[in-house]
C-alpha cells in the first residue's frame, strides 16, 4: 500500500526540502487503511505548493496566506493534496489533537517521527489528547474524539475522558459548520451507536431536546427508556444495513445529501426520530402514548437543524425520515393489502422507500416491551421485507406520476390568480394522483372544478 501515488513521491524527492507527510494518511497507512486525507507540512509552504504543483501539473489553490495553507489539486481533479507550514516537525506534531493523528513520515526518506507514542496507542486501540491545552485552544477536538472513536471502534482513555468533561461547555465556541461536519463523520461510523452512549452528557449541550427525551421512561412498548432506545434504532439502522444485499448498501451509500452518505443521514434520522414523544406524552393506565410524535417531532427537527445550519436537502430528507417512520409499518398491517396499497406508499416515499423500511424496521426492532411478542416482531419485519422486496423488484420500471394539468390550467380553470390556493390545489391533485383516484386528464379537470 503506497502512502501516495509512487509517480508524486518521485516528484517530491526531486524538491530541495525535507516534506513530511502528517496526520489521517499516516493513521491509516499505519493501520493498513486507504487514506484520501493527504497533508503535507514543510518549511517553506507557499514555494513548496508552487513548485510541487509545476512538477505534477495540477492546481494550486491559497487556502490561508496568513497561516501558511496551500492546496494542490492533482491532475485527475479528484486527489489533492493540503500543505502547511512549520519549522519544526516535531512542534507542529505536539500541537495536534490525538496521538495517533501525530504521526509523521519524512517522504525523502521514509523515517517515522513519533513524538507522542502515537504508535503505541494505533497498536492498543486508544484516542488519548496529546495536551488539555490543545482541546482548550480548539474546542471541537472534545466531537473529534467521539468521531474517531465511532469511526475506528477505539477507545478514549480516562483522561482524556476528564478533560472532555472539564471543558465540555466550550463545544459551543467552534463554528457550526465545522461541529455539523464532525456529526455527520461520527454517524458515519460503523460505531455510532456504542459512542453516542459514551457522549450523552455532550449530546445535551449540542441538542438540548435530549434533556427532556431521556425523561421518557420504558413502558410496556419499549424495553429501554427513549434516549436508550433512540440509540438503539441507531444500532439496528447499522445492523440491517450490514446484512442487506449489495443493492440496499449501495443506495445507503450513496451521496445525495451535502457530501455525507444516506446511511450517515439515517442514523441520524433515527436518532432523533422520537425527538416528537416527550411534548406529546400522556399516560393511560399502563399505557404511555405519544399520539401524533411524528409528526410534531419532524417540526421540532425542521427547526432543530434549521438552527443548526444544516442544507435544505439534509432538513427534507432527515424530516421525512422522521415523519413518515410509522408509515411503513402502517402500510403492511392493513386490512386486505394488495399491490394498489404498496404502490400508493411507493409513490409517496419515491426514492427514499428503502431508507424509510429500514428506518421502520430497526425501530420495531428498537422497542420489545413486555406487550410486544417475539410474533409481533417477527411478522412486522417479515411484511417489512415484502413491501422492500417488492419494492427492488419494481423500482426500474416505475414512471413518474404524469403531469396532467399545469399550473396555469388550473389557474384557468378556476379563474384565480398565483396564490396559496393555486398551491394548495397542486398539492390535493398529486395526493390523488399518488392514491390512484386520479388517472386522466379529464378526471383531474373535474376534480379542480368541484375543488
Amino acid at each position: 500500500m503506497n502512502l501516495l501515488n509512487d509517480n508524486v513521491i518521485q516528484i517530491i524527492k526531486t524538491i530541495d526540502s525535507d516534506v513530511y507527510l502528517v496526520g489521517g494518511a499516516v493513521r491509516d497507512f499505519l493501520l493498513g487503511k486507504t487514506s484520501y486525507d493527504k497533508d503535507i507540512v514543510v518549511k517553506n509552504a507557499k514555494q513548496f505548493a508552487q513548485e510541487f504543483c509545476k512538477k505534477v501539473d495540477g492546481t494550486f489553490i491559497e487556502l490561508d496566506s496568513e497561516n501558511h495553507i496551500y492546496r494542490v489539486v492533482l491532475k485527475d481533479k479528484l486527489n489533492y493534496i493540503d500543505i502547511t507550514q512549520t519549522d519544526d516537525i516535531e512542534i507542529d506534531l505536539k500541537r495536534r489533537d490525538f496521538t495517533i493523528n501525530s504521526i509523521a513520515i519524512n517522504l525523502k526518506n521514509n523515517v517515522i517521527i513519533d513524538v507522542n507514542a502515537g504508535q503505541k496507542d494505533l497498536k492498543n486501540k486508544i484516542i488519548r489528547s496529546i495536551s488539555e491545552q490543545n482541546i482548550v485552544e480548539d474546542p471541537l477536538r472534545i466531537l473529534r474524539a467521539y468521531r474517531f472513536a465511532s469511526i475506528l471502534g477505539f477507545s478514549i482513555e480516562d483522561e482524556t475522558k476528564q478533560q472532555i468533561k472539564k471543558h465540555i461547555q466550550l463545544i459551543k465556541k467552534p463554528a457550526i459548520e465545522r461541529v455539523n461536519y464532525e456529526l455527520m463523520k461520527l454517524f458515519e461510523g460503523k460505531y455510532t451507536a456504542k459512542v453516542l452512549f459514551e457522549m450523552s452528557d455532550l449530546i445535551d449541550f449540542l441538542y438540548p431536546v435530549f434533556i427532556d427525551v431521556k425523561k421518557v421512561p420504558k413502558n410496556t412498548h419499549h424495553h429501554l427508556n427513549l434516549f436508550e432506545h433512540s440509540i438503539e434504532t441507531v444500532n439496528q439502522i447499522q445492523i440491517l444495513y450490514e446484512s442487506s444485499n449489495d443493492e440496499v448498501k449501495n443506495h445507503l451509500e450513496k451521496q445525495d445529501f451535502g457530501g455525507y452518505s444516506r446511511l450517515a443521514h439515517l442514523k441520524f434520522a433515527g436518532f432523533l426520530h422520537d425527538i416528537g414523544k416527550y411534548s406529546t406524552w400522556t399516560i393511560e393506565g399502563e399505557r404511555h402514548r405519544f399520539i401524533k410524535h411524528d409528526d410534531v417531532g419532524s417540526k421540532m427537527a425542521k427547526e432543530l437543524l434549521k438552527q443548526n445550519k444544516f442544507s435544505k436537502k439534509q432538513i427534507e430528507y432527515i424530516t421525512n425520515m422522521i415523519k413518515n417512520h410509522i408509515y411503513p409499518s402502517q402500510v403492511v398491517s392493513a386490512e386486505n393489502i394488495n399491490e394498489k396499497i404498496y404502490m400508493r406508499y411507493i409513490r409517496k416515499m419515491e426514492e427514499n422507500v428503502i431508507d424509510n423500511i429500514i428506518l421502520a424496521k430497526a425501530d420495531r426492532l428498537s422497542a420489545r416491551g413486555p406487550a410486544i411478542t417475539n410474533e409481533i416482531i417477527e411478522e412486522n419485519i417479515r411484511n417489512l421485507d415484502k413491501l422492500l422486496n417488492y419494492y427492488l423488484s419494481i423500482k426500474d420500471k416505475l414512471k413518474p406520476i404524469p403531469k396532467l394539468l399545469s399550473g396555469n390550467e388550473i389557474m384557468e380553470l378556476k379563474k384565480i390568480p398565483q396564490s396559496p390556493l393555486l398551491g394548495e390545489i397542486i398539492k390535493a391533485l398529486q395526493e390523488e394522483q399518488t392514491e390512484g383516484n386520479i388517472t386522466t386528464k379529464e378526471e383531474a379537470i373535474n376534480f379542480v372544478l368541484t375543488y
